[in-house]
């Protein structure tokens, strides 16, 4: 069966991720891999205070809680996936990645994912 890091790294050799990060609801690094220059630590512990805003908006205006966010920046693109209550599956891809093939993966393999854990 495979692990925690064996997701991590499969994810990160997916062309165009430049990490991918499982962390904690509390913002603490649990496992990830990254290209240099990507500071895992800090990444993780911003996180947490976008997906809690995230479930303040949906809780207020019906959706619900947040499953998964994407966020596009300048220069790529980040996906928050919420695998369980207590974890959090950050991807972060270049802007040339196929974002559109990622997040059907990401989406389509989340309950498997959220098993790992």
């Amino acid at each position: 069966m495979p692990t925690i890091r064996d997701l991590v790294g499969a994810l990160r050799r997916r062309d165009g991720v430049e990490a991918a990060i499982l962390l904690g609801r509390d913002g603490l690094l649990i496992d990830g891999d990254s290209t240099e220059g990507i500071d895992r630590e800090s990444a993780a512990a911003l996180i947490p205070s976008v997906v809690s805003a995230a479930d303040e908006f949906g809780s207020h205006n019906g959706p619900g809680a947040l499953t998964m966010a994407i966020l596009e920046y300048e220069r790529g693109v980040a996906f928050v996936s919420v695998l369980t209550p207590d974890t959090i599956l950050l991807v972060l891809a270049r802007a040339d990645a196929n974002a559109g093939a990622l997040l059907y993966e990401l989406r389509r393999h989340r309950t498997h994912i959220a098993s790992l854990v």
